[in-house]
């Protein structure tokens, strides 16, 4: 039989392997996805005034146990243009999930889901449909009431959670796999 290939002496090849240093931050790189960034909208004429209130504490440290990173918690009255600025902010900012807490009930000062319908591109009613069921689940009345929307604006993902720390708690826990998912999607299939 001929042998087809020349023999080469492996030492006279020049193969230069990355250091180990190198390795390591390719593999980082590549296994710790970036965080998914967001931006929580507080809607109320007072309830997030109360001395002693800390919802926004709380939100931001729910929302960063499922990974997320929160650029920042922005309280707005109970009004839809400021309502609206502050989710324009959020979509023209890049952040990947705006959150809105309030404003989702059928009181005259409960605008969030109509601020929210005027920006956003594509409902995504399945995430509010659980939102329901989850919160009806776990006794959060006003989080089973609601009448909060989800949909997507751009690249970025608009959430309305009802504002009792029941349904805010729940409502996290309900949405942070499904807003995830939307969120690849929306990376996935972005131009």
């Amino acid at each position: 039989m001929t042998e087809l290939y020349d023999s080469v002496d492996l030492a006279d090849l020049d193969m230069n392997e990355p250091d180990d240093a190198t390795l390591r931050a390719s593999e980082l790189e590549q296994a710790a996805p970036e965080s998914p960034r967001a931006i929580v909208v507080l809607v109320g004429d007072r309830r997030y005034d109360a001395p002693g209130d800390n919802t926004d504490k709380m939100v931001v440290e729910l929302l960063s146990e499922f990974n997320y990173r929160v650029d920042g918690v922005v309280r707005v009255k109970s009004k839809k243009s400021d309502i609206r600025k502050a989710i324009e902010t959020g979509v023209v900012g890049g952040v990947d999930l705006v959150l809105t807490l309030g404003g989702t009930g059928v009181g005259p000062r409960d605008k969030t889901p109509e601020a929210t319908r005027g920006i956003i591109d594509k409902v995504v009613p399945g995430v509010s449909q659980a939102i329901r069921a989850s919160g009806q689940a776990c006794g959060a009345v006003d989080a089973c009431t609601s009448r909060g929307i989800c949909g997507v604006s751009g690249s970025t993902v608009v959430v309305n959670l009802a504002s009792s720390r029941q349904a805010i708690r729940d409502g996290v826990s309900t949405i942070a796999p499904l807003v995830t998912h939307l969120i690849g999607e929306l990376n996935q299939y972005s131009v």
